[in-house]
């Protein structure tokens, strides 16, 4: 026999135990185990060993890319001179173009192609807001993607119909259009996500390209993948450990659908037996949205990504409804003092709601939105807590949640964002992290050191 013998583990439920783990599955739990034959054997000392944890909400492509561009925002980058200075020192890619990310309007205003040619024109440059919703292209970029003659209604021209360079909601049209870089490497990803202990994850990358599905289902990363960017009826994945989830639906900011058209395309995934996942950030979208589940009916399963304005006249609803919210306190971290200075203050208690939507029954899943957000799950779990931004200032202060609920919510089952969350006992899966101390002592001040040992499927990923 060979497998992992985990000895004197804090399990929740069971107190100080041993647990077997054999292949991908957990065996046996139970006092004083004796050692199998090859058995690896760890010994834990009391510490807590827990379920692995699912992000239930990034994005696998993007991160990966996002690790090969030049920041562009805060905190790497916070006025014009910073920006200029990235830009003209980040190298060109294999196909010649430079690839900005993470920028914000408080770093140098609103850029357009005539204002990134100032900063770098002699190379195609691209700069991606921050919200992932906006690409600003210089002049080179705008003539190499062919922009004056592209069709896609998030091309923003001016008063003469020429292109400004900026480009909204349009990440596959682009990608079409400029060359091909290198393959991602995911493995890279994957030890990354396992040093945080997290053990899967939710893709929620819409109209997912077939290269981008075939690379996740390739097996670089050891994570288990939920995908709601597969089309609507997906082919059956050649990777066991890579599923088909909601049916991914963005309401873009830029521009919002009419109630009878997201009506029908809900209508359309539900007639397919897909639940839907729906990007919705602001208060109009949620509105909108709700007022499209009145018309095409709920499925089990149907989410809501970000939940980023709640209003409190809606949460008995979203209960009524048994929709999900997968959301993302780690924003309240990264950019909590651009809310206090950007949003309303009447807004403010709406951000990124918890405790709220809990008390009235709204199931709740955590994530990180990566590389939008914070890929730290430990980070949105204290940020969950203690709700503070960088400056220490706290934003939404009634909507804070015990540290033990947030880890919760990363712990419920890909197809049950919100749900009960998993647990260490025989038949389970073995994916698992082994913590530095006991659970009470991890979650006083919750953070990715302490990560000591994460299992996938039986095997160590990270130690």
């Amino acid at each position: 026999m060979s497998g992992i013998l985990f000895r004197d583990a804090e399990v929740a439920g069971l107190g100080r135990t041993d647990v077997r783990v054999i292949g991908a599955v957990i065996a046996e739990t139970g006092r004083d185990l004796a050692r199998g034959r090859g058995e690896q054997v760890v010994d834990c000392g009391g510490a807590a060993l827990i379920p692995g944890l699912w992000d239930h909400h990034l994005h696998l492509h993007a991160l990966w890319a996002w690790r090969r561009s030049a920041l562009c925002g805060p905190p790497a980058v916070s006025g014009p001179s910073g920006l200029a200075a990235a830009l003209r020192g980040a190298p060109p890619d294999e196909s010649g173009w430079v690839r900005g990310v993470g920028y914000v309007e408080r770093v140098a205003g609103d850029l357009d192609a005539a204002a990134l040619d100032a900063l770098r024109a002699d190379v195609p440059v691209r700069v991606q807001h921050r919200s992932g919703a906006l690409w600003t292209l210089n002049t080179a970029a705008v003539l190499r993607a062919g922009l004056a003659s592209g069709d896609h209604p998030g091309i923003e021209r001016d008063a003469r119909g020429h292109p400004t360079g900026r480009l909204w909601r349009a990440d596959a049209w682009l990608r079409d259009r400029i060359p091909a870089g290198r393959p991602a490497d995911l493995s890279a990803i994957g030890r990354e996500l396992a040093r945080f202990g997290i053990t899967g994850v939710t893709d929620a990358t819409p109209g997912l390209a077939p290269e981008a599905v075939a690379s996740i289902e390739a097996g670089e990363l050891p994570q288990r993948v939920h995908l709601l960017g597969s089309p609507l009826e997906p082919r059956q994945s050649r990777n066991p450990r890579v599923t088909a989830g909601p049916y991914k639906i963005v309401l873009a900011d830029s521009g919002l659908p009419g109630l009878d058209a997201l009506a029908e395309r809900v209508r359309a995934a539900h007639e397919c037996g897909r639940a839907v996942a729906v990007h919705c950030v602001t208060r109009e979208a949620l509105l909108l949205l709700l007022a499209a589940f009145a018309e095409a009916g709920v499925r089990d399963g149907d989410r809501i990504e970000h939940a980023a304005l709640v209003p409190p006249e809606v949460i008995d609803r979203l209960a009524e409804l048994r929709l999900r919210v997968v959301t993302q306190p780690g924003f309240i971290a990264d950019r909590g003092d651009d809310y206090l200075s950007d949003v309303p203050a009447a807004d403010r208690g709406d951000l990124y709601r918890c405790r709220r939507l809990l008390d009235a029954g709204v199931r709740v899943a955590l994530s990180s939105d990566a590389p939008y957000g914070p890929l730290d799950p430990w980070l949105v779990m204290d940020a969950a807590v203690r709700r503070r931004a960088r400056s220490g200032a706290v934003v939404g202060a009634g909507e804070s949640i015990p540290a033990s609920t947030a880890l919760g919510a990363y712990l419920a089952a890909a197809d049950d964002p919100g749900g009960p969350p998993r647990r260490v006992r025989p038949g389970a899966a073995a994916d698992l992290v082994l913590l530095r101390t006991p659970l009470g002592e991890a979650l006083r001040s919750p953070g990715a050191g302490a990560v000591r040992c994460t299992v996938i499927a039986g095997r160590i990923a990270f130690t």
